[in-house]
């Protein structure tokens, strides 16, 4: 599907030894790419593949990927701290030879802070070298249903614009019977204020010669004929490969600025009333289009 979304989820989940991961990302607006990682302590190295394929993926949205990593009891190793054992009998040695304390019990010695101590096998660099690749592909696989999300946002998006660029066209339409109107009205109504002014009927080169200026003034043909090439554009844009979002941001402003002249030019209610729903169906358009890769 061309169009993407920028806004979705992806999940996916992992396990290698005796680690068990889950990996989610999250994606929402952003004018640009921005990616942040979170993750557990001693796998910052991931950082580096989540940016890496987030950007490999997207072009706009903020990004947000978060590691969860767990490692079952089996795969930890427990270690007798020799050092801080012979620190705490030296410090006991006294006692014992005053006969303020008698010797102490393994139990009570092992039960001291420090004593026992985890030790799991993380300065293996090739076994964490190995776990945080598996993980990578995890992140990888994530980012991958998120750009799934996306395009189903897309979808979504594709037929709500497709649905607003054809009501555009149908009040650029309806503009155009009603412009046609505007020379014989601005003339008829020309020559009744001027008979009002001067309390009789004018010559009819004059009415003619007058209104024909302000006819022109109030023509609005060039910006119809705009407002049809932005439709056709909006229509390729919308089918085109690749992300479309700034350039249909950046047409919808052209969008605007025709729709403003031609309310502006209007000598007809009726004109005007239909440039005010053009601009509020390009508003619409507008706030649907930010939500566009």
């Amino acid at each position: 599907m061309p169009l993407s979304g920028m806004t979705g989820f992806g999940r996916a989940e992992g396990a290698a030894g005796d680690w068990t991961w889950a990996v989610e990302a999250r994606s929402v607006n952003g004018r640009n790419l921005e990616v942040r990682f979170r993750g557990p302590p001693g796998f910052d190295q991931l950082d580096r593949a989540a940016r890496d394929g987030a950007q490999a993926r997207f072009a706009r949205g903020q990004v947000n990927v978060g590691v969860q990593a767990k490692r079952t009891d089996s795969g930890v190793e427990v270690r007798i701290n020799e050092g801080v054992l012979a620190r705490y009998l030296a410090m006991g040695e006294g006692l014992i030879a005053a006969g303020r304390a008698g010797p102490p019990s393994l139990d009570g010695l092992l039960a001291l802070r420090g004593v026992i101590e985890a030790a799991e096998g993380d300065d293996d660099p090739e076994a964490q070298a190995a776990l945080q690749a598996a993980i990578a592909l995890s992140i990888g696989a994530a980012l991958e249903a998120l750009a799934a999300s996306r395009r189903e946002e897309g979808l979504a998006l594709t037929a709500v614009l497709i649905g607003l660029v054809d009501k555009i066209e149908a009040l650029v339409g309806e503009a155009q019977g009603l412009a046609d109107e505007q020379p014989a009205t601005i003339k008829d109504r020309f020559a009744r204020r001027l008979a009002e002014l001067i309390g009789e009927a004018a010559g009819e080169d004059k009415i003619v010669t007058e209104a024909a200026a302000m006819a022109v003034k109030a023509d609005v043909r060039e910006e119809l004929d705009r407002l049809r090439a932005h439709v056709e554009a909006a229509r390729g844009h919308i089918v085109a490969e690749g992300p479309q979002g700034r350039r249909l941001d950046f047409l919808t402003q052209e969008f605007m600025r025709e729709a403003n002249t031609l309310c502006s030019k209007s000598a007809l209610g009726a004109l005007t009333t239909v440039g005010l729903e053009l601009k509020a169906t390009i508003e619409q358009f507008r706030e649907q289009v930010q939500n566009v890769e």
